[in-house]
């Protein structure tokens, strides 16, 4: 029987038992379990079907407990704190040997977090353990933004399902890596590129995709609803386009000939909305989708980064 509900002890206590829950953030739902514990871990992967060289997200209650799991953290990750606190944005930092190498995917350096939703990081703070935590579906498709979106896709394999309410980003995380002491961006998420500028000083290098992912979300098919994607170009002109039948046609911004996005072309929006409509998609009698890129700008980069990731299975 499926456990779903807002008692936040019991997901707690699923946690430190070992269990895992589906645990709401700003961003989409995760797929919890005790970072420490290894078989708990493992059965994230196993649950997920993820592959083990596609290392997992260790999320805090506060920025107090990154000594937790990491060491050497550098000026530039402080100061990004210090500007930002609690974000949508996932430093890369030199692990501790006490952090599993199933976590990291036996990399050297563990992705972490702090959430911004005040319900994600009252379960971390009451756990009272480190959690990794990916998306709460079936590796490779649609990242869940509900906690229905969970119960549908994990079922039973999810012990507890803490229901947080419609997350309010829509997209992941941002992640920053300083590989060579500068910083670097490994996903485009919630956080935008522009946000990291203004306050590092200088514009971050981008190099989000790889075969052998250094972070989460590097994989070049991903996000897919199981059904062929055809991106359109931003500012396509929908009076001009013939949409066959069978075919679902969304817009970015509203319009008057097909359906849309967003109702004023506001990436916030649009990445609020993004898992959403590509989960309605895939529930849909509709063969193929074709969907308007987002402004290649703030969130935008984020929104584009995603549907060209859930299209590249279909170019294959």
């Amino acid at each position: 029987m499926q456990h779903l509900g807002t008692d936040l002890a019991r997901a707690a206590s699923v946690l430190r038992s070992g269990g895992l829950v589906g645990m709401p953030t700003e961003t989409v739902y995760g797929l919890a379990a005790n970072a420490l514990d290894v078989v708990a871990v493992a059965r994230i992967f196993s649950a997920k079907n993820r592959p083990h060289f596609d290392p997992l997200i260790v999320h805090l209650s506060d920025w107090t407990e990154v000594d937790r799991v990491a060491h050497e953290i550098p000026s530039e990750a402080q100061l990004l704190w210090t500007a930002l606190g609690p974000a949508p944005l996932t430093y890369v930092l030199p692990k501790r040997p006490e952090v599993p190498d199933l976590v990291t995917s036996g990399l050297d350096h563990v992705a972490v977090r702090i959430p911004q939703l005040i319900l994600a990081r009252q379960l971390l703070a009451t756990a009272g353990v480190p959690v990794a935590a990916p998306s709460a579906n079936p590796f490779g498709f649609v990242s869940p933004t509900t906690a229905q979106h969970v119960a549908d896709q994990l079922g039973d394999q999810v012990d507890y399902i803490l229901d947080g309410g419609a997350c309010g980003v829509g997209v992941e995380s941002t992640i920053v890596a300083w590989p060579e002491g500068r910083a670097m961006v490994l996903r485009l998420g919630g956080i935008p590129v522009e946000t990291l500028t203004e306050i590092l000083g200088y514009e971050p290098e981008i190099r989000t995709s790889t075969s052998k992912p250094s972070a989460p979300g590097m994989l070049d098919a991903h996000y897919a609803p199981g059904k062929p994607v055809r991106l359109m170009a931003h500012g396509t002109d929908w009076s001009q386009v013939t949409v066959p039948q069978g075919i679902q046609a969304l817009a970015f911004a509203a319009n008057d000939w097909v359906a849309s996005l967003t109702t004023h072309g506001d990436c916030a929006e649009g990445a609020q909305r993004l898992f959403a409509a590509l989960r309605e998609f895939a529930a849909s009698d509709y063969r193929e989708l074709w969907i308007e890129l987002a402004p290649e700008v703030g969130l935008g980069r984020a929104i584009n980064d995603r549907l060209r990731r859930a299209a590249h299975r279909a170019e294959d």
